[in-house]
């Protein structure tokens, strides 16, 4: 296991993606008794996926991300590439059409939230971000001037440009305000660390202290970084802002089965009502292929005004 994380940190994987790959690894090898994968092949691979997918019935998603990392140990860390696969059974994948929130719902939760994770819930609806893009972002990626954030390290390792809400920029300015006096405060008991990615402290090794590279949503707590001694301030837990988020929608009376993520589908969904072309709103929202953004088409052609012939009668 120790190499399967040294391949995946190699490859500049994101935490998830290794913390996935490492789980479902863990679980074939556990299914097969502890057996070293190195004395199995395809066929013990078969068995282990058909099980997910027969006793287990996972979604097609799952399935292939298990698949994804049983592929990934024997290409890229056993080196030992896996033959045809001819008796494994795939789920069948369910095309389904994203919840969205209409205006007046976004707005009624939103009234009922306040501080931090207000400012957050309104950030990730107005930027169309996801929730680790949003308790990701530093202080440098904002660019007032501009009207825009920069997204670092996204889904799929890109980086991209999307919309700062000109009506959020004025209370942004003050929580940052209040992130620079934290972090002047932090530097007072000798931290002020921000942890940085892959090797940078080592090349930069002042910038960690500087408030560009602060988070924008701080933790509350100061946790140890490199060494005992050296203090950093992490991001905010995103388990906070979709607690937060999901007791709003009780509070407003919003009774679809939403989550935080839903925010960035009703993003999409409201910029494509309003006449936004579709390439345009993949760019804000970094999909890599347009298939992937067309879903939002679906939503407009299912929520759209027809009437129905019974109230012709």
């Amino acid at each position: 296991m120790d190499r399967v994380r040294t391949v995946c940190r190699r490859r500049h994987f994101s935490p998830r993606n290794e913390e996935a790959y490492v789980h479902w690894i863990r679980r074939f090898i556990f299914f097969h008794q502890k057996r070293h994968p190195d004395l199995m092949g395809s066929s013990e691979v078969e068995l282990f996926l058909n099980y997910l997918a027969r006793d287990r019935q996972v979604s097609a998603s799952t399935q292939t991300i298990a698949l994804n990392a049983i592929v990934f140990l024997y290409n890229d860390v056993l080196e030992k590439p896996l033959g045809l696969m001819t008796g494994l059974k795939r789920v069948q994948r369910q095309h389904r059409v994203p919840v969205v929130l209409t205006a007046d719902e976004v707005k009624a939760t939103f009234e009922v939230m306040s501080g931090t994770c207000q400012l957050m819930a309104q950030l990730l609806y107005g930027a169309g971000l996801r929730v680790s893009e949003c308790i990701g972002l530093r202080v440098k990626d904002i660019d007032f001037g501009a009207k825009t954030l920069t997204v670092r390290d996204g889904k799929g390792g890109k980086d991209r440009t999307t919309l700062l809400p000109s009506q959020l920029i004025e209370r942004l300015q003050k929580h940052l305000v209040m992130v620079a006096q934290l972090h002047s405060a932090d530097i007072a008991k000798g931290g002020g660390y921000a942890a940085m990615p892959n090797a940078l402290y080592r090349k930069y090794p002042a910038a960690s202290r500087s408030i560009a590279w602060q988070f924008v949503f701080p933790s509350k707590v100061l946790r140890p970084w490199q060494n005992e001694f050296q203090l950093a301030r992490w991001h905010m837990s995103d388990t906070t802002i979709q607690r937060a988020f999901k007791s709003a929608l009780n509070l407003a009376g919003v009774r679809k089965h939403a989550s935080v993520h839903t925010l960035r589908h009703s993003f999409a969904t409201h910029l494509l009502s309003a006449g936004t072309d579709i390439r345009t709103i993949q760019l804000l929202l970094g999909h890599r292929s347009l298939q992937t953004t067309m879903i939002y088409t679906h939503v407009i052609q299912a929520t759209k005004m027809v009437t129905s012939p019974f109230d012709r009668l």
